[in-house]
């Protein structure tokens, strides 16, 4: 990374925590604006759409930081139950645009639904001014991650994707250790996962043992399933899509990839700033096919020379697929961590776990002197990963500095993510990536995949 590039990175990172100490702006987004406020110790008016599962200890976390919940929108009201009981004073909806209609006065709003409603939702509530935290992956397609970010600038709001380890200690330890230059010039990245640990591959459940559409069953009274499918194309409710089992399926989720990798990824995305890949190819899957993700897959990713880094070659391995031990390391035990990254240089091995956490030198020439990098990225204030997320994306609202996951960063990051999967309906074909067309340019099929078929009366 140029100098120039590693201290504008520093000097942001650095701005955020000034700011959450106390050293508050007078910049307001839009919506505070338009209300009136002029402090940043004034309550937000929040909402959450999707209140239940991991929506509940989002718009929980806020409503625990001091923020004001003034309504919730859930397809499942058992799903949100919880949320319902805690905020009892907040208005409760089914269908999140109604909510949007109807509650004017919301500032920001937490969206934690199924991965193939964070983009209607999000665009929804950034055209009406509101600042937004949208869960991992922040879109399930390539083209709905570039129409948030262009979106984000637009309309000028406080976004974070909801990947929290960004947020805190371990990333920015790894990134310290990546600078320093103790592992020297990194090469290559491996990352693993043992996820799914939802159904994926599934066979001998359609008809005629063929992919298809799950046989109609009865939608339960508390769900609206119109609502629950949004913008994808309708099929009859089934218990094996909700409410848990939807990850697995290509029309609602991303899959192990886009469920861990926006973790797992975050510090070689960050430290070896990345940016697009030129190339993304399967080398391996087990049990995919039409409707539901692989029971396993090992995806390569090459990265260009970006600046003075050089070109990158990054593994994936999921569904409990591991990489080889390198050649040097001795105690470092990678079958045995459920996920986690290594990163390869010319002097040294690094390691990391999902979030960044413990992060250090496995094996190279240093391991005999090594010495703990000075800290040269400020830390954030809370309480774990989660609440610093929180705290990060709260003080952005309020007019501080962007939060570190904000679409400029995250919506980037989660065009490669997703694009990964779209390899997996081409296992036998190398993928060329041109970036700024946001195209394949060897591949017109796979480039089919890029934008998603909403049905009749959504848009983005």
């Amino acid at each position: 990374m140029s100098k120039s590039k590693l201290s504008r990175r520093i000097f942001l990172m650095g701005s955020a925590a000034a700011t959450m100490a106390g050293c508050a702006t007078t910049k307001t987004v839009p919506s505070l604006k338009r209300l009136g406020y002029v402090s940043p110790n004034e309550k937000l008016n929040m909402a959450a759409i999707g209140a239940g599962g991991k929506g509940s200890s989002d718009i929980g976390q806020c409503g625990d930081l001091g923020e004001n919940v003034i309504a919730l929108a859930d397809p499942d009201e058992r799903m949100a139950n919880g949320s319902i009981k805690k905020f009892s004073g907040a208005k409760v909806y089914q269908d999140f645009r109604e909510m949007l209609d109807k509650e004017k006065n919301i500032d920001a709003c937490t969206i934690s639904t199924p991965d193939h409603v964070h983009a209607v939702a999000a665009m929804a509530c950034m055209e009406r001014g509101i600042n937004i935290y949208v869960q991992k992956p922040l879109t399930r397609t390539i083209w709905e991650a570039r129409k948030l970010t262009l979106a984000a600038r637009k309309y000028g709001v406080a976004t974070q994707m909801g990947n929290q380890g960004h947020s805190g200690d371990g990333v920015r330890d790894m990134c310290e250790l990546v600078w320093s230059g103790i592992a020297g010039d990194i090469r290559e990245v491996h990352a693993w996962t043992n996820r799914p640990i939802w159904p994926q591959g599934i066979e001998g459940i359609f008809a005629d043992g063929k992919p298809g559409i799950l046989p109609e069953e009865e939608a339960p009274a508390h769900i609206d399933w119109d609502a629950w499918i949004g913008p994808m194309q309708y099929r009859p409710y089934n218990s094996a899509y909700a409410p848990f089992k939807w990850r697995g399926w290509w029309d609602f989720g991303g899959g192990a990839l886009a469920d861990m990798a926006c973790h797992i990824l975050d510090p070689a995305n960050m430290a070896l700033n990345l940016g697009a890949p030129i190339s993304v190819e399967c080398l391996h899957e087990k049990g995919n096919n039409d409707q539901t993700f692989p029971t396993e897959a090992r995806i390569r990713f090459e990265f260009p020379r970006r600046g003075n880094m050089s070109p990158v070659t990054l593994y994936w391995y999921d569904g409990n697929l591991h990489p080889p031990i390198p050649e040097g390391v001795k105690n470092y035990k990678i079958g045995k961590n459920s996920s986690g990254s290594i990163f390869i240089g010319d002097k040294g091995i690094l390691a990391t776990g999902t979030y960044g956490e413990g992060s250090h030198l496995i094996a190279g020439e240093h391991m005999n002197d090594f010495k703990t990098p000075q800290q040269i990225i400020p830390r954030l204030p809370g309480k774990g990963e989660d609440q610093k997320q929180k705290i990060d994306w709260i003080r952005a609202c309020k007019g501080g500095a962007p939060a570190g996951s904000n679409f400029e960063y995250s919506g980037p990051f989660s065009e490669w993510i997703v694009m990964g999967n779209l390899c997996l309906k081409f296992p036998d074909q190398k993928l060329y990536w041109d970036a700024p067309n946001a195209r394949f340019t060897n591949n017109d099929e796979a480039n089919k995949w890029v934008k998603p078929n909403y049905r009749k009366g959504w848009t983005l």
